[in-house]
Parts: C-alpha cells; sequence; structure tokens
C-alpha cells in the first residue's frame, strides 16, 4: 500500500461522522458534538472535503433524494475504513512516543535535574 500523508483534523472527523449514514449538516453538528465545539466545519471546507473523499473512493453517496425535504446521504466506504484505521495507528504512535517525554528527567537550560 502506498504511503499516504497525515489527514487533516476535518478528514478525520468527517470520516468519522460518516460510520452512519449522514448528509452535510448532519455531518457538521456531528464534528461539533465529538468536538464539543472545538471544530467547527463550514459548508466550504465540508463540501470541499467531501468532494475530494468521494473523488479518492474514501467516501459515497449512500442516498440522493429527488424530494426537496430529503437530503444527500453520504456514508465512509472500506477504502475510507482503511484510511481512517492507518490514521488511528498514526496518532497512536505520536501518543506512544509523546510518552518517552515522562521517562527523562526534567532539565533546565543549563542541564541540571529539576525534579531534585
Amino acid at each position: 500500500m502506498e504511503k499516504r500523508i497525515p489527514l487533516t483534523e476535518a478528514l478525520f472527523y468527517i470520516l468519522l461522522s460518516l460510520r452512519r449514514p449522514n448528509h452535510g449538516y448532519g455531518i457538521i453538528q456531528e464534528v461539533e458534538r465529538l468536538t464539543e465545539g472545538r471544530v467547527v466545519l463550514g459548508p466550504g471546507t465540508l463540501y470541499g472535503a467531501i468532494q475530494t473523499m468521494t473523488g479518492r473512493g474514501w467516501i459515497r453517496i449512500y442516498s440522493e433524494e429527488t424530494d426537496s425535504r430529503k437530503k444527500k446521504e453520504y456514508i465512509i466506504t472500506d477504502l475510507g475504513r482503511e484510511i481512517f484505521e492507518e490514521e488511528k495507528k498514526r496518532l497512536a504512535e505520536l501518543l506512544r512516543n509523546g510518552a518517552l517525554m515522562d521517562q527523562v528527567p526534567e532539565e533546565n537550560e543549563a542541564g541540571m535535574d529539576l525534579r531534585g
């Protein structure tokens, strides 16, 4: 498998929000809920990402009704799940390696151990 670049936070949360069929506004709401309001997707960001991910085969249209009350829904594909799982592994590695910081003595700039 080709090496992939890390996902942006927006792409990560959009893929996560599409574990079940969802429409654009529902994705925006789900991302806000998951991040407790920290990440707020604008329509331009969302629909640009949807277009990109659809083109890459990461998501697909789940349903598209011509009835104006029913919105176009999207869902993650098998390839999208694979991409998402790869990103989870990458993020877990970052956290594991970040924990190494807790294993070294804290020193000031002069090289003196601050923990006594």
